[in-house]
């Protein structure tokens, strides 16, 4: 059964007239989902608009049954991590924006999560306003990334990348070479741009950017824009 909302994250009545979607939130301890239930009324989502779940398989039971805008997910779980946890979600809903809300973990960890499906890693010690400005990108298909976060990543994934021409998969093929257009969609995705932004910024239809990034996403083997960023990092095309 999902978690109660807590009892002091109250509404007023304007807000509670206000059905954005669902939002699944897993694994939060209770002072944390008082402050994410504040943040999500401030983007408009009220109290039963949120689901909650304390463990793997309360989560992805409610995946199950019906869909949702996001998912916000921490990686302390009884029953596995929070590798595990997106690794389920992905599989039961490919589409659905995984943003993990967390403490600081190690690269192995971070890394994990965003190839296991994360859309986003952002960390608790951010202020509420941080917190929500992320999430309101992460609502339009923004990536968000924690600064700190980013700049581990970078500075782990950067120095070992290859020229894209003569970088390996791990089975040993080259990867096929992205064409300029969508090296340059690519680069739009990076900065976190929607693909209605990334529309208006070329004059194209948003069509024609999502058949890109279908292609983006079949030529590095990827099923998320996170996926994507990475996998282009580590094989040098966004040197």
């Amino acid at each position: 059964m999902p978690f109660s909302m807590p009892t002091n994250a109250t509404l007023s009545d304007s807000r509670r007239n206000v059905m954005r979607g669902q939002l699944l939130l897993v694994g939060h301890e209770s002072p944390m989902l008082t402050r994410l239930c504040g943040i999500l009324t401030v983007l408009d989502y009220a109290a039963g608009a949120l689901s909650f779940a304390g463990t793997i398989a309360q989560a992805c039971a409610l995946v199950d049954q019906g869909p949702f805008d996001m998912a916000l997910v921490d990686t302390s779980l009884p029953d596995g991590s929070g590798i595990e946890l997106i690794r389920c979600l992905r599989e039961r809903a490919p589409d659905l924006p995984i943003v993990v809300i967390a403490s600081p973990g190690t690269d192995t960890e971070i890394v994990g999560a965003l190839i296991a499906g994360a859309t986003g890693y952002l960390l608790k010690e951010r202020d509420d306003i941080e917190l929500t400005v992320c999430l309101r990108g992460a609502l339009r298909g923004g990536t968000p990334i924690d600064p700190s976060i980013a700049k581990r990543l970078l500075t782990t994934l950067v120095p070992k990348a290859a020229p894209a021409e003569t970088r390996l998969s791990p089975t040993g093929s080259v990867k096929p070479l992205l064409s300029a257009r969508e090296t340059e969609i690519l680069v739009f995705i990076n900065k976190g741009s929607t693909n209605r932004e990334i529309a208006d910024a070329l004059s194209l239809s948003r069509l024609t950017i999502e058949s890109h990034v279908k292609n983006i996403y079949k030529k590095l083997a990827v099923k998320t824009r996170t996926q994507a960023i990475f996998e282009a990092r580590a094989y040098g095309v966004l040197n």
